[in-house]
């Protein structure tokens, strides 16, 4: 046994240890439904992992973070795993967002760094990490990610489109349930994502809403908001539709499950910027048995962790050229420290027509936050400033109001450089 030269994680793995097997004597094969039965518990001690991704929302809209969307299955898993406060992604655009989840690499290592882009053909994903390991890795719905050799998921049968396919993933559940093989499911929503067209927008009466102070008030603005918030609570039901389906194929218990809300809305100053509006995200994590209920964690965690967490939730090895690491330990209660601070990224091409290409770079950490705008002389426009909403700003701005002049012109034209006392000024108003 001792001179059969191992390798780090051979004895999770049964047909390597069935070809070293085969140089034991005979009498030594009385081991082999020893072996049999340890790889079977090692199987059905790997957790299935299922994260929950939502398109376009700002983390401070969701209940449990303080804001006015009702969203009873989100809060609820707060109450029964970690919520974490201090999420963050690398950039505030939906294509660099995804390939930064499922590379761990920042967006400029992978190549991913504009919206509707494609990493780079050298770059691994988890989908590499996992599948060695044993793991069925899937997507279903938005995928924003390119090629496919990077991102090799596989797809659930059945219909395809931008939300998770509920039947597909009901399947799948079974066949987990049955097979014991485990999965990683990365179920993708293409909500609430513009147009703001799903949900129940008589919840959120229009002159009942509450806009935040960087949000020029008109009626069409008010109108979208209602809109908007209708559809982070259908979001909210597509949690609570799959998180039933764990529970009905009694999946619950052995799967570490994590909801997280993607960058920023795309009303002004979220989605497309540096601010936490766009950069910052909720992220809530159950996992009975690992993580404890009810729990508020500080940790400073990135989207980029998310990867090589997952892979050391698997009984994986850190993988070596991450730029992300792994908050298991914040998971299980042992620290609530991780990263000292999180960087983020905005780079357009001018992909709007019309608009020119603009470049924005923050560090944040506990207290301050520090944002540079590369080319600050250039006016800053993308698919906002060409919205109707936007348009309603603009022309109460012509119209002689003085805030939604100051508004508009803020978001227009930055200085080179911001910086924010973040804790005292969690909505980056003042620029010291």
């Amino acid at each position: 046994w001792n001179n059969f030269n191992w390798l780090p994680g051979d004895c999770f793995d049964l047909v390597v240890v069935m070809k070293k097997l085969h140089r034991l004597p005979g009498y030594c094969l009385w081991l082999l439904p020893i072996l049999c039965c340890l790889n079977t518990l090692l199987a059905d001690n790997q957790p299935n992992v299922l994260i929950i991704i939502a398109d376009d929302c700002t983390f401070r809209d969701i209940g449990c973070y303080g804001g006015q969307a009702h969203t009873p299955n989100i809060d609820k898993l707060a109450t029964e795993g970690m919520q974490f406060q201090r999420c963050f992604q690398t950039a505030p655009m939906c294509s660099p967002t995804r390939h930064n989840i499922y590379t761990g690499l920042y967006p400029v290592k992978s190549g991913a760094y504009p919206n509707h882009t494609r990493a780079y053909d050298h770059v691994k994903s988890i989908v590499h990490y996992l599948q060695p390991l044993g793991y069925r890795v899937i997507l279903t719905g938005k995928t924003h990610i390119n090629p496919p050799s990077v991102f090799p998921f596989e797809k659930l049968k059945g219909k395809g489109g931008k939300n998770p396919d509920m039947a597909a993933i009901d399947n799948l559940f079974e066949e987990s349930a049955r097979d014991k093989k485990p999965f990683c499911l990365f179920a993708c929503s293409n909500e609430p994502h513009s147009p703001w067209n799903k949900g129940d927008a008589s919840r959120y009466p229009t002159e009942d809403i509450k806009l935040p102070p960087y949000i020029v008030d008109t009626p069409i603005v008010r109108e979208n908001f209602s809109r908007y918030l209708a559809e982070v609570t259908y979001y909210d039901s597509q949690v609570g539709e799959i998180v039933d389906m764990l529970d009905k194929h009694g999946l619950t218990d052995n799967t570490l499950l994590m909801v997280v809300s993607e960058q920023g809305n795309s009303l002004p100053f979220a989605k497309w910027t540096c601010y936490d509006s766009g950069l910052q995200s909720a992220m809530i994590v159950k996992w009975p048995g690992k993580v404890q209920s009810g729990v508020k964690t500080d940790a400073m965690v990135g989207y980029v962790d998310v990867t090589p967490t997952f892979v050391e939730a698997a009984g994986g090895k850190p993988i070596e050229g991450l730029d992300g690491r792994s908050f298991l330990p914040v998971l299980k209660g042992e620290t609530d420290v991780h990263n000292s601070y999180t960087y983020g990224i905005m780079t357009t091409r001018g992909i709007i027509n019309g608009s020119e290409a603009y470049a924005i770079r923050s560090i944040r950490g506990f207290k301050y936050k520090l944002i540079k705008n590369l080319n600050h002389e250039s006016k800053f426009t993308n698919a906002c400033t060409k919205s109707a909403l936007f348009k309603s700003m603009v022309e109460k701005a012509e119209g002689g109001d003085k805030t939604a002049e100051r508004l508009v012109n803020a978001y227009h034209f930055r200085p080179e450089v911001e910086l924010y006392q973040i804790q005292e000024d969690p909505l980056e108003q003042h620029n010291l």
